[in-house]
């Protein structure tokens, strides 16, 4: 059992009035929002809206002017260091997948779910029937069984993506951040992958940034709308796209 889990908190995240200023351009203006437990949520904007820094303070990797950042209710996330945060339970997939490629799937979801050993060490460690369970459960869960002691490399883009998806899942996280994970997929990967992001959403809360608006269809989710480092618009698909303000800055672009 994740022993992070004893309580269910009322916000996942919890995000109030976050301000980071570079050089005077404030990439997060006033930034605002909820996350709940269990929640799928999308995030669109423009380039410059402020997504890709909205995920760097929330893992860390940035730090606020002014605001407040809650994790599970308690957790001022301003407080802690990227790796404490990815240690709290928040798990960030980038845009371009990390998998190591001369590694199997196996040993690459083995890698992640024994952490800080090294890979050589990691790779001779006599895994517990337990991992051994988990590891076989996240490789069902991403589709790959089938392929499981292929090497990474030779993975399509959009498998790559599957796996590292898995990564972070192994580790169990109760916050996923995801970024464009459609990026250069095909048709029926981004399929696949709005149904995997659907299926792993309610054991945790998953955050998407994309652009691809049929992914975001797919997603069937709320979806938040920034313009200018704060939010624009919230609500369902069909309800940000008939926005005014949403088809004056984004969408009718």
């Amino acid at each position: 059992m994740n022993v992070r889990t004893k309580h269910i908190p009322q916000h996942m995240l919890y995000v109030n009035g976050v301000t980071v200023s570079f050089d005077g351009f404030k990439a997060l203006n006033n930034l605002s929002f909820v996350v709940a437990p269990g929640e799928l949520r999308a995030i669109i904007g423009p380039n410059g809206a402020g997504k890709t820094t909205m995920m760097d303070v929330i893992t860390g990797k940035v730090k606020p002017n002014q605001g407040d950042v809650f994790f599970r209710d308690t957790i001022d996330l301003t407080q802690h260091d990227e790796a404490d945060i990815a240690n709290l339970g928040i798990g960030r997939k980038f845009q371009k997948p990390t998998v190591i490629e001369s590694l199997s799937i196996f040993e690459n979801l083995e890698l992640a779910l024994v952490g800080n050993r090294g890979v050589f060490k990691s790779l001779f460690h006599t895994l517990s029937a337990t991992q051994l369970a988990r590891i076989n459960e996240i490789i069902a869960l991403v589709g790959l069984s089938e392929r499981r002691n292929e090497l990474a490399g030779a993975l399509s883009h959009g498998q790559k993506q599957w796996l590292e998806i898995g990564m972070l899942l192994i580790q169990d996280p109760d916050l996923l951040l995801v970024d464009e994970p459609a990026a250069g997929m095909t048709d029926h990967e981004t399929a696949m992958t709005a149904k995997l992001l659907r299926e792993i959403a309610g054991e945790r809360s998953v955050v998407v940034v994309e652009h691809d608006m049929e992914f975001i269809k797919a997603l069937d989710c709320p979806v938040t709308v920034l313009h200018e480092g704060r939010v624009l618009a919230e609500g369902t698909l069909d309800q940000v796209q008939n926005n005014e303000q949403v088809i004056e800055v984004y969408l009718g672009r």
